[in-house]
């Protein structure tokens, strides 16, 4: 069996924290919530959550960072061997929502605790974000030149609606007094999205 080395596992400490820090982060609140709070969750010590970030700022930024890049790298791979517009925000759409039902302390975060503060929200959107909405820019365009979408439409805009409705789906999931699987509003979503709603 191989052995763990010292990055590993420092890795899987880090990554053990961040989990930790979620789960208190979406019960609690972000700023009801403390470092210590986070170590007891991670069953560390509270110095070695320090070992491994500066503040409770710095984990919250790291959940984000982390989750958008999976997601994104994820978006990615899902996509590359399909060459239908329509098909690649399907799938888009449907991880979207797949992702944050999976996890339901996660979107929390994502959807709440993410958004206490016009601070994080202007530094959060400059993130990863950005590029989340310039991958949806990019398959509109694509669809623009294939004659598959209206050219007439401004796909920056366009990107910001198909995700400013998958991110309300969410955020109605987190708070409704309803059990049901967020997962299948993408298909709804995508429906809207692309048909439109006149017959």
């Amino acid at each position: 069996m191989a052995r763990k080395g010292p990055r590993n596992g420092a890795a899987n400490k880090r990554e053990a924290i961040l989990r930790a820090a979620t789960r208190v982060f979406a019960r609690n609140g972000y700023f009801s919530s403390k470092v210590a709070d986070i170590a007891r969750a991670a069953d560390v010590a509270d110095g070695t959550v320090y070992l491994y970030f500066k503040s409770k700022e710095e984990i919250l930024h790291s959940i984000f960072d982390q989750n958008m890049a999976e997601a994104i790298q994820a978006c990615r791979k899902l996509i590359e061997k399909s060459r239908d517009p329509s098909e690649k925000l399907r799938r888009i759409a449907t991880l979207h929502l797949e992702r944050l039902g999976a996890d339901r302390d996660l979107a929390v975060v994502f959807q709440v605790e993410l958004r206490g503060s016009t601070k994080f929200m202007r530094e959060f959107s400059a993130a990863g974000f950005a590029e989340y909405l310039e991958l949806l820019c990019q398959i509109f365009e694509e669809g623009q030149h294939a004659g598959v979408f209206r050219k007439d439409l401004n796909a920056k805009v366009v990107s910001k609606i198909l995700f400013g409705a998958l991110d309300e789906m969410a955020t109605n999931w987190i708070i409704s007094k309803r059990h049901y699987k967020l997962e299948p509003m993408a298909e709804i979503v995508m429906d809207v999205f692309l048909n439109g709603v006149t017959k």
